[in-house]
């Protein structure tokens, strides 16, 4: 059943809609039935990455030279809606194919773009990016984590939290300020491989209010010497550049899941009210029920199509941050406003782990704050009147 009747766009080529159809079946089969299994233990097992890059599901975007599919963000888009359609909100490699390859593909230099997508690729290496801190969050320009030139080699010292993929993620760019007098300038992305550096250690595994199965984590870096060709871009002080040239892109991301998860939602209510009786009679057929999901269905509609268009405007090359932080906190807010009403048609079931709808509550929350917050969203679009 679709929830939802809008026509494919035009950015959908039969390549994209194949690999739709190839990522559904692949979710479906191989990792949905262990996903129980994921949220007891708080993380997604290796074997599940390695096996999606087997699938071709990780590097879709990154060009076949660096190992990847040769793919476009459009490519990327489907295989994040597919996950969010199969319920496998958990697993990080959104992130890791969409936020942490590209920078290594944009900002790297040809070997360290040889050296580490075809690694990312595979699923030998798992990607995170740490931007947060203990007291900086939203504010990039307030990290205090610091990177100091040591001859040929740099001494990264700080810590991070809530990194996502954080507990398995060998590949890590990380945030820091190369001249903490310089403000946002100071500021430069580096990569650590964290097999090959001392000084790095993983905090715990962070208890959250939902994505249960995601690898949330703190992250420390005591005196960690890294190689000088371990800069992301030519010189330092770009990294504040780099990360708002990047961030659009991530924030559309977060609307791509929002989108997927409202039309989940939307499918498992409308089939719940159905079949679910009440004073004699389905609650579909009370007014009620068919005002709240009539509304439901309008806004979800309306929101698909601003993501397609927001989607195609990027592979066009036209999409700037004040749309992308429209597309983020508009859909984000969405999503969190129609999971709480699908629940309220649930009834006490919907307040049951065992169904669907109350994860997506706990799930969908905290998208309206990472990507940064919906408020810093309203004020970056402010800037735009």
């Amino acid at each position: 059943m679709t929830a939802l009747e809008v026509p494919r766009p035009d950015w959908m080529g039969e390549d994209v809609v194949l690999l739709e159809e190839q990522s559904r079946r692949f979710f479906d089969n191989e990792l949905v039935p262990n996903y129980e299994d994921w949220l007891k233990e708080g993380i997604v097992p290796r074997w599940a990455w390695e096996k999606s890059g087997e699938a071709g599901l990780l590097g879709a975007s990154m060009p076949e030279e660096y190992g990847g599919s040769g793919g476009t963000f459009a490519h990327e888009a489907v295989i994040t809606y597919q996950l969010g359609m199969a319920g496998l909100d958990s697993f990080g490699i959104a992130l890791h194919n969409a936020i942490v390859a590209p920078y290594i593909l944009h900002c790297g230099s040809e070997d360290q773009k040889k050296r580490w997508l075809p690694k990312l690729a595979s699923g030998e290496m798992i990607g995170a990016i740490a931007m947060t801190e203990p007291g900086a969050g939203s504010d990039l320009q307030g990290v205090k984590t610091t990177a100091k030139k040591d001859g040929n080699h740099y001494v990264i010292s700080g810590s991070k939290t809530f990194i996502t993929n954080g507990q398995h993620a060998n590949l890590i760019i990380v945030v820091a300020k190369t001249d903490p007098s310089a403000g946002a300038k100071g500021t430069s992305l580096f990569v650590v491989e964290t097999e090959e550096v001392e000084g790095f250690r993983r905090g715990r595994n962070l208890d959250k209010v939902g994505l249960k199965a995601q690898d949330t984590s703190e992250l420390f870096f005591d005196e960690v010497r890294v190689p000088a060709d371990a800069l992301l871009g030519p010189e330092e002080g770009q990294g504040f550049v780099q990360l708002m040239t990047e961030l659009p892109q991530e924030r559309l991301l977060v609307a791509v899941q929002a989108m997927a998860m409202i039309e989940r939602a939307l499918e498992e209510t409308i089939a719940y009210v159905k079949e679910r009786k009440a004073f004699g009679k389905a609650i579909l057929e009370f007014q009620n029920t068919q005002f709240q999901l009539a509304e439901a269905k309008t806004e979800a509609t309306i929101a698909k199509v601003f993501m397609n268009h927001c989607i195609a405007q990027h592979l066009d090359g036209k999409l700037d941050s004040v749309t992308a932080s429209m597309a983020k906190y508009w859909l984000s807010d969405l999503q969190c406003k129609i999971v709480d009403q699908c629940l309220q048609l649930h009834g006490g079931y919907g307040y049951m782990n065992e169904y669907p709808i109350a994860r997506m509550y706990q799930d969908a929350r905290v998208q309206r704050i990472y990507a940064g917050t919906n408020e810093i969203m309203k004020m970056l679009i402010s800037r735009s009147l």
